[in-house]
């Protein structure tokens, strides 16, 4: 077993409110920065134990899809790489 780092990023899907993203919006266009659209996203950095990469995207992905993310309103995505040694 080695060390890894999976991130779930999970956003809400295309024509779902997301009200944060819109109030963050208007605050930038109000400090004069111009864009299109914005939206939000949670990020979650989950250190595991697996054999290899897949098996660490593979328990990520069970996670996302259990507690993480509802499928009926949120997108996900799911990487998984070797964990940073810390110093």
């Amino acid at each position: 077993m080695a060390a890894y780092t999976a991130t779930v990023t999970v956003r809400l899907k295309h024509g779902v409110l997301d009200p944060e993203a819109e109030t963050t919006k208007q605050a930038l266009e109000r400090l004069g920065f111009e864009l299109s659209e914005l939206r939000s996203a949670d990020r979650f950095e989950i250190d595991l134990e697996a054999d290899d990469a897949a098996e660490a995207e593979e328990r990520a992905e069970s996670m996302a899809e259990r507690l993480l993310a509802n499928p009926t309103i949120h997108d996900y995505e799911v990487s998984a790489a070797p964990a940073a040694e810390s110093a």
